[in-house]
């Protein structure tokens, strides 16, 4: 998470390799919440994100085998039931040909959302994901290079990059059991200062539940400027 951002984001997930089929559509529903964090705005206008619950429906759609589009649309709901629309993300995801049993992967993922200030000081941003992976029978790993900016031109904040990582087993029960962790790496321009910046840690499972797609996790914050506890899970849906 950069500054620009409230503590918890609308999606917590490492991107791996999938892509929808062709012709199809996908829904994928993801919920946070902070459990235990701060009850200071990191800025001004922000919502504090001690106790805040985060519903970010998604909805995509193949292009082809390689291409994705989609669009998310971010809520808050904060101490008091206060519950509010905070704006809507458009995204393309791209991943190259490769083996989808076994070895590498790669591709990207750029958005552009525009949002209210409550998450973010940017009306308008973006980000753009790079897409690593390797696949085994058994394991997966999985990094994603973040670099977020502003595309409002009143808003200086500069390029910000953060590192989020996968590392999972596929038990014989089924369920892959693995740890997530999302790092921010600050500024482009003076990266660096680790225990200043959040990290966090995840330990995750993902399953099937019938037709739906389960990523689920409860995440501990590393440094005094992470969220303490984060629950999230994603339910995924498809067409």
């Amino acid at each position: 998470m950069s500054a620009a951002c409230i503590a918890a984001p609308e999606e917590i997930q490492v991107y791996l390799d999938d892509v929808t089929q062709p012709g199809r559509f996908g829904t994928d529903l993801h919920n946070n919440f902070v459990i235990s964090g701060s009850s200071t705005p990191h800025y001004d206008g922000a919502i504090a994100p001690r106790h805040v619950y985060r519903f970010t429906p998604e909805f995509y759609y193949g292009v082809s085998d390689t291409l994705e589009l989609g669009v998310y649309l971010l809520t808050t709901t904060r101490p008091g039931f206060i519950t509010r629309y905070e704006g809507e993300k458009v995204r393309v995801k791209y991943i190259a040909p490769h083996d989808e049993n076994h070895g590498s992967f790669w591709g990207a993922n750029l958005e552009i959302g525009k949002t209210s200030i409550r998450v973010s000081e940017a009306p308008w941003n973006a980000e753009l994901k790079g897409i690593y992976g390797y696949r085994t029978d058994r394991w997966i790993f999985a990094v994603n290079s973040n670099f977020d900016w502003s595309l409002s031109g009143q808003v200086n904040t500069p390029v910000s990059m953060e590192l989020d990582t996968k590392f999972a087993y596929k038990t014989d029960a089924g369920p892959q059991l693995g740890i997530e962790t999302y790092n921010e790496m600050g500024p482009l321009r003076d990266l660096g200062h680790i225990s200043k910046l959040s990290q966090t840690v995840y330990g995750v499972i993902d399953t099937q539940l019938g037709q739906f797609d389960l990523n689920a996790g409860i995440g501990r914050g590393l440094t005094s400027e992470s969220d303490r506890w984060v629950l999230k899970f994603i339910v995924g849906i498809h067409y």
